[in-house]
């Protein structure tokens, strides 16, 4: 079982990753290969991100961030190629912050989570902000949620764009080994009800190349 800090410490490396996407409702079916390049965020990168975090009311009181940990997080690059030939390059960074880094003062209004997002409270479960200085859908800084599970080794992060919601779920199966699932709603124009209409629902395989 990895806990909190050593699931991020698995994913650096460089991982090749072949995933199949069901557009619902085009009723398309497409398949990709992706090269991904997985590294540590330095001090100064996670510092930037935080910075920006602030601006949007996401505040850390580093005073209760755990001595061992200095709040997990990646930098990835990668280069995706799709079946039809389409190709596109992107690079960013996440950080992963647990509620209970958060200060007090934080006032976040939580929008209700899709069912994919759903996942009981218990005593393990993590539950914290996903940082990023760029969105995979739209360009910018943004603010999404996301649990970690210890006993099932499983991520999962939402994502609140403008136009849809993104329910990202990476489960390491072994040290070398990733199963990913992608969840992609139409946003409801009402801000207050959950998330229902599915427009695509992507799958993938993704395994770890030797250093």
């Amino acid at each position: 079982m990895l806990n909190f800090e050593e699931f991020f410490t698995v994913c650096v490396g460089k991982w090749k990753i072949e995933r199949t996407y069901h557009y619902l409702l085009a009723g398309q079916v497409e398949k990709s290969y992706t090269e991904y390049d997985v590294s540590t965020l330095e001090l100064a990168q996670k510092q930037q991100i935080l910075s920006i975090s602030a601006l949007n009311g996401i505040k850390v009181d580093l005073a209760r961030v755990d001595a061992n940990s200095s709040l997990p997080g990646f930098a990835i690059a990668f280069n995706t190629r799709s079946e039809t030939g389409e190709t596109l390059s992107m690079s960013l960074q996440a950080l992963f912050v647990p509620d209970t880094c958060v200060t007090s003062d934080t006032v976040i209004r939580e929008i209700p989570p899709p069912t994919a997002a759903a996942v009981d409270s218990t005593a393990e479960t993590i539950r914290g902000f996903y940082l990023r200085d760029e969105g995979y859908s739209e360009a910018g800084a943004i603010a999404g949620r996301f649990t970690y599970q210890p006993t099932r080794q499983t991520l999962e992060m939402t994502t609140y764009y403008k136009r849809s919601v993104a329910v990202d779920q990476m489960r390491i199966v072994t040290p070398d080994l990733r199963l990913r699932t992608i969840i992609t709603y139409q946003r409801p124009a009402n801000i207050e009800e959950p998330p229902s209409i599915i427009d695509l629902v992507g799958f993938g395989v993704e395994r770890k190349q030797p250093a």
